[in-house]
């Protein structure tokens, strides 16, 4: 069986994720791509997230239809940040010896690869998939790994006038280049539409996704939300706060 990670916030899950993994799954013939949210995701800061339970429900709902894809709890409850390296690790206890698996990612996020936890034994842990765009050269990949499996100044010179096409064979690994992916969709563009009707929402994200933003108001920032005289967080999130008060008061 042949099988992907394709880890990340999901904050939401757009119809730019879909693309990808569907697009992954086409060329690579995958079986099955397990959708992995973090839950405290190491490279991001101080910036806030919404709830996982959000974030999981509407991954969820985004894949719902579709036989290969699989919203995963691995990263779920962790309390610490999800690494990577450690992920694919636990994931792989579970596959058999002939399963082939693959790490799903984006070119944006592949560019920070060397500042990840372990990335050299990342890299041997399994073969990956760069969702690629039209701007980057074979040579900006190459300059993105990490120091010991990193091309020489002389090869990257070689690479720089060769789009990301392709593949790229190191010791350890090899980076198959997807650049059969034109859905472009960015966070703001989803901020701006939640403020709006489903169905512009609906250009960014799937049907489903989009209704359950705007029934539980998501992505709505804190003063439109007083504007409306709306201080709801949501069903899933009220539910734990409620449930945590309770065991304040039980205990």
């Amino acid at each position: 069986m042949k099988l992907a990670l394709f880890g990340g916030t999901f904050d939401p899950v757009h119809l730019g994720h879909l693309a990808i993994a569907r697009a992954a799954a086409a060329k690579f013939d995958l079986n099955l791509i397990y959708f992995v949210p973090a839950d405290v995701p190491p490279h991001k800061g101080n910036r806030s997230l919404t709830e996982f339970q959000h974030r999981f429900a509407m991954l969820a709902l985004a894949t719902a239809d579709e036989e290969r894809f699989v919203p995963s709890l691995l990263e779920a409850n962790s309390g610490q940040p999800n690494y990577s390296i450690q992920t694919v690790r636990r994931l792989k206890r579970t596959l058999k010896k002939s399963d082939k698996l693959y790490f799903l990612i984006g070119i944006d996020a592949f560019m920070e690869i060397s500042t990840w936890k372990q990335p050299v034994q990342l890299l041997a842990e399994c073969d990956f998939i760069v969702a690629s765009r039209p701007g980057y050269s074979l040579a900006d990949l190459g300059k993105a790994l990490p120091e010991g499996v990193r091309p020489t100044e002389a090869a990257l010179q070689v690479l720089r006038k060769q789009q990301a096409t392709g593949t790229i064979a190191l010791p350890s690994t090899t980076i198959h280049l997807l650049t059969e992916v034109n859905e472009n969709v960015s966070s703001t563009q989803i901020r701006a539409a939640a403020r709006k009707s489903v169905q512009q929402l609906s250009r960014y994200v799937p049907a489903t996704v989009a209704s359950y933003i705007k029934k539980e108001h998501l992505y709505i920032s804190t003063s439109a939300q007083r504007e409306k005289g709306d201080t709801r967080n949501g069903k899933v999130l009220s539910f734990r706060k409620a449930h945590d008060q309770e065991s304040k008061e039980q205990g």
